[in-house]
């Protein structure tokens, strides 16, 4: 194994630092979320499947979060723990860390592979899926493809942090592009040419899936900094705890999201068919296809804005591990700016073309009703995305310093007490409009909470900044 040579991380202006790494991971976040989000486009303008075909998308979207979620828990963890660990010149705990993260990944994607395949029927159910025959169809056949690809998505997905923690951001970027742009390009062919439907949208995800894993595996097998052996792989249990504690808030931060997204798209099942128009059976799978659109398109932010906190993992952990705190302090401050304004341009976006927006998810092959309710669920829904940027950036910024345990407690604040409590509160009152306003309700929530946090870290890095002046 080779001597640390990360240490230019603590050397190079922290702006340069943060294009490097945060805009490969960036990249590579939007394309993976372009898997989802293309199969939508895609299906959403074969008139053969329309509304119907995206409410199904809508259903499934939650389950492949799922897998997404556990994979970067291990792989953010992995990453964190490398890049701690090379900071404190530690490069054999770097490679058991590595070793140990692919191991994990490949149980784990198998188990959850065996469970969507056993139990599938009960699990779209749960997320909704039975909202109408045509939708509960297009939800099975579209699921059981999705299912089979699990393992290879959830390593690729895991295997992008490793990969960036190695040193390598273009290539972990490049990586799932291959994947995307191959997914791109079959999705038209199987749907349009082929006539596949769901299944087309399906297989030609996971054939970009397993371009994607294939590439990952040929790079662990041309590692730069870290050379992984045989004994690396064998599962310790204290370097497994620890990758898992470091990866628990991005776990979180995407399971609670599931967990949101399920009783989201209930209660819109639900209320929707009290609802004077959507309780007609021609229109009843129109709120859960739109609601699905604009999650779709607050995943595309949420993709910049964890791709630059996440990207700046490597930076932060290094200089923490070297006990930098004024460029730790200096990263934090140009990242919240950052997502600030990423937040801002996503506001204007949606308050003042969503018509244009629902346009590309088939809105010309829909009723009046559908383009309607979109316009109003997008300017609802994301009316506060400002402040889920900077709270979203907030939590991950956490989780780099091995603050795990507050970056958790914030994440699940927003997620599971808020986000899963409100939209199954609001709709009592509210109804149908109840579950949009559950959005920016707990985004404004948690940003208060996430403003006096940012005060505090602001403090303890000053204090630990003083303290190394004083002993220098």
């Amino acid at each position: 194994m080779e001597s640390n040579n990360n240490a230019f991380l603590m050397e190079e202006p922290v702006g340069k630092l943060m294009r490097k790494y945060a805009v490969p991971c960036i990249i590579s976040l939007l394309v993976a979320a372009l898997y989802n989000i293309v199969d939508q486009i895609f299906i959403a303008n074969a008139t053969y499947l329309g509304s119907y075909g995206n409410a199904a998308n809508t259903v499934v979207f939650p389950l492949t979060v799922i897998a997404l979620a556990i994979a970067v828990m291990v792989g953010d963890g992995c990453c964190a723990f490398v890049s701690l660990s090379l900071g404190k010149n530690k490069p054999e705990e770097a490679g058991k860390s590595m070793g140990n993260a692919i191991t994990l990944t490949v149980l784990f994607s198998l188990v959850l592979c065996a469970i969507y395949l056993i139990f599938s029927n009960r699990i779209i159910a749960m997320f909704g899926g039975t909202v109408n025959e045509e939708t509960f169809r297009y939800s099975k056949e579209y699921f059981f493809w999705i299912s089979l690809g699990i393992p290879f998505y959830m390593f690729g997905q895991a295997m992008n942090p490793v990969i960036r923690a190695d040193g390598s951001p273009k290539f972990a970027m490049i990586s799932t592009l291959a994947g995307a742009v191959i997914n791109m390009i079959l999705d038209p062919v199987f749907i349009f040419l082929f006539g596949w439907g769901m299944m087309g949208a399906a297989v030609a995800t996971v054939i970009g899936q397993i371009a994607t894993a294939a590439l990952a595996i040929w790079y662990l097998m041309h590692t730069k900094i870290i050379h992984l052996t045989g004994k690396d792989f064998k599962l310790v249990k204290e370097i497994v705890g620890r990758t898992l504690v470091l990866g628990i808030c991005s776990f979180l931060s995407q399971i609670s999201l599931v967990a949101s997204m399920a009783a989201i798209n209930n209660m819109v099942r639900k209320y929707g068919a009290l609802d004077e128009i959507f309780s007609r059976v021609q229109y009843a799978q129109i709120p859960m296809a739109v609601v699905g659109i604009v999650m779709k398109f607050f995943q595309i932010v949420i993709s910049i804005v964890v791709g630059m906190a996440a990207g700046c993992i490597p930076i932060v952990g290094y200089n923490m591990g070297a006990g930098q705190s004024g460029r730790v302090k200096e990263i934090f401050a140009k990242l919240l700016i950052a997502e600030a304004c990423v937040g801002a341009v996503s506001l204007l976006i949606v308050e003042f073309l969503p018509k244009q927006l629902i346009g590309i998810f088939g809105a010309a092959n829909e009723s009046v009703y559908y383009t309607e309710f979109a316009i109003r669920a997008f300017r609802v829904y994301l009316c506060m995305v400002i402040f889920a940027c900077v709270n979203k950036a907030t939590f991950i910024f956490l989780q780099a310093m091995g603050k795990a345990a507050t970056s958790t407690m914030l994440s699940m604040v927003r997620e599971i007490v808020f986000g899963v409590g409100f939209a199954l509160l609001l709709p009592l009152f509210y109804g149908l409009d109840g579950v949009l306003y559950s959005m920016p309700v707990s985004d404004v929530l948690t940003f208060i909470i996430s403003a006096l946090i940012i005060i505090l870290t602001y403090r303890q890095l000053n204090g630990m900044q003083s303290e190394n002046q004083k002993f220098s």
